[in-house]
């Protein structure tokens, strides 16, 4: 491997607590009740437009984009610091960035919040490129987005592996042909990582170091 794209939510920070309470602003804003952690635990991650037509149950787009607005307004200011980074993370991205791989972030996620994000917790150093979306969110999908980090970064997806906590992000990479690994600690489970392809499971950031090591060690011998 000579890249690798990292998922935001659940693999490099635990963002659920502002996003969940963004998404409950929203909610009132559109005259819906609250909802749960539990319930709204299985839209951290997919895109936020799809999940307010779920949550909404509407196919009006100008309600969807009101629900954003809402969303944002509140986010913006508050949520995406209700926030912290999942532990373990700056040293792995650390010892991964000084093993030499070409570290990069690709996220559902606006471009300009991803990046807001990352250098308030300062993990922005560590990324070549970060990608996400534009803030208006159409047409995106995680493959799309990899596919784009692909052509962006001049990376071959034989020797790109994607890390990500949810079985979007191991569809996108299987689809582009990048190597999947499912991040544990994040917000998915074995069964949504395994229903979606993923080639690995790693437990902790310490567990995707040592991986990391045995693949250098795998080229250093075959090099010889």
């Amino acid at each position: 491997m000579t890249n690798l794209f990292f998922d935001l939510d659940g693999t490099l920070t635990h963002s659920h607590q502002g996003i969940i309470r963004c998404i409950n602003h929203a909610l009132a804003d559109a005259g819906a009740g609250a909802r749960s952690d539990a319930e709204l635990r299985p839209f951290l991650g997919p895109p936020l437009r799809e999940a307010f037509a779920t949550l909404l149950q509407t196919t009006d787009d100008a309600r969807v984009e009101q629900a954003m607005r809402a969303y944002r307004s509140r986010f913006e200011a508050i949520g995406m610091f209700e926030n912290a980074v999942c532990p373990g993370i700056p040293a792995a991205l650390d010892a991964l960035a000084q093993a030499g791989y070409g570290l990069h972030v690709v996220t559902v996620k606006p471009t300009v919040y991803a990046r807001r994000i990352l250098e308030h917790f300062r993990l922005d150093g560590f990324f070549r490129s970060i990608r996400g979306s534009d803030l208006d969110g159409r047409g995106y999908t995680k493959g799309s987005l990899i596919r784009d980090a692909l052509r962006a970064t001049a990376a071959d997806a034989r020797f790109t592996a994607m890390i990500g906590d949810r079985g979007e992000d191991m569809a996108g990479a299987r689809s582009n042909g990048v190597y999947a690994i499912a991040a544990a600690w994040g917000y998915g489970d074995v069964q949504e990582f395994c229903a979606a392809g993923a080639d690995l499971v790693v437990g902790s950031p310490a567990e995707l170091v040592s991986l990391g090591a045995a693949w250098r060690k795998r080229t250093a011998s075959f090099r010889s």
